[in-house]
């Protein structure tokens, strides 16, 4: 475990996120915000209902009105109980009545609303007609910084989920990797990160060889080879907030080439770090890093976005890709991970989560990002 348990949010906390986004919606031109489990609804209320339910739960955010959060009644207790809902009014519903109907009758019969991006169709239609004149528009695109500002609790969360991912990284740096399977390194990890304080492990990437030239491989039963480059790209939660780093090992002594292109790499992701400053766009990261990438005559090869968002979950807007002109802004939170991936042969990748500072960034991993050797 690294470092101490932060205090938890309290409902103040949850009452002011709620006030501002009430308040974005109506700044964008919106009659509210439509909130379904998920993200939006944990960093908004605390509240997180069952995985998986078809019952409809949905938080109605208008401005001047006080939120409500229409619940199914077998689940309204648990939601009594989240740290937001002293600031939330209660709407429940049983089975056999109409959800859809009772929601409606909260809303602007003709509004154009904000829905969270994961809200199952199935609600939505229903919703859509109870209310045949009313619109949506998802979250990501009517209010696209309404997570991505991190305050100073959850940049401290983001550094500590940070922190732990550099100690898993220098841990598994001591373990055996040739002669081993892909998935005995990522059990590894797994384990490693649940030691440095992870409640959640989203992920344990471990793409050996060829392997690696897939960004998002899933570690198999591949034995990993002397000779073999390795991407390790591994994350999770802590408090609540999300790691996500990478980087790229070897077995044994590289060979030019692979040295050239972890190099290439690694001077990408500077790059990209190096240009993340306030009032620049999210593609200028996305350009410096694929520039040197291009300029070394990989262009082809480097095939994904620069980077994502992060904070409750591990990817989130903003993103880092071209054609993205949305402003860096003091408190976003952003992996920066440029890559090559050469078919049948080998990849690199390399990724920190950054944070905009008021005069440039700030990296929250902080491990070499230089060629390391593993046995």
């Amino acid at each position: 475990m690294t470092g101490s348990t932060p205090a938890p949010f309290t409902a103040d906390d949850y009452r002011a996120r709620m006030r501002r986004a009430a308040h974005a919606a109506e700044d964008a031109g919106l009659a509210g915000l439509l909130v379904a489990p998920g993200p939006d609804l944990v960093w908004l209320t605390g509240y997180a209902p069952p995985a998986v339910t078809e019952r409809l739960t949905l938080l109605v955010l208008t401005a001047g009105q006080d939120p409500v959060l229409v619940v199914p009644a077998l689940e309204a207790p648990d939601a009594a109980h989240a740290a937001g809902a002293p600031a939330l009014t209660l709407r429940d519903w049983t089975d056999g009545k109409d959800p859809y109907a009772a929601t409606a009758a909260l809303l602007d019969t003709a509004g154009r609303f904000g829905v969270s991006d994961n809200a199952w169709a199935l609600h939505l239609l229903a919703l859509q007609q109870a209310l045949p004149r009313s619109s949506y528009v998802s979250l990501s695109d009517g209010l696209p910084m309404l997570r991505a500002v991190k305050d100073t609790a959850e940049l401290a969360r983001l550094a500590a989920a940070g922190a732990a991912a550099d100690a898993t990284y220098e841990e598994i740096r001591k373990v055996p990797f040739g002669g081993r399977r892909e998935s005995d390194v990522a059990g590894d990890l797994a384990d490693l990160l649940r030691r440095f304080g992870h409640s959640q492990v989203d992920f344990t990437i471990v793409a050996s060889g060829p392997n690696g030239a897939n960004p998002h491989h899933e570690a198999g039963d591949r034995v990993i080879e002397h000779g073999d480059m390795v991407v390790l790209d591994f994350g999770g939660l802590l408090h609540g907030y999300g790691s996500d780093t990478s980087r790229t090992v070897h077995v044994g002594e590289p060979d030019a080439e692979q040295r050239r292109v972890h190099d290439i790499v690694r001077e990408a992701q500077e790059a990209g770090f190096r240009a993340v400053r306030p009032g620049a766009a999210c593609q200028d990261v996305d350009r410096a890093a694929r520039a040197v990438i291009t300029g070394a005559g990989y262009g082809e090869y480097f095939i994904h976005r620069t980077g994502h968002g992060i904070g409750v979950t591990t990817h989130e807007p903003p993103y880092m890709i071209e054609g993205e002109e949305l402003p860096l802004v003091p408190g976003m939170c952003f992996s920066v991970e440029p890559g090559i991936y050469l078919p049948g042969r080998f990849g690199v990748r390399i990724e920190d989560i950054v944070t905009v500072t008021a005069d440039g960034g700030r990296r929250l991993n902080n491990t070499t990002r230089e060629m390391v050797i593993v046995d």
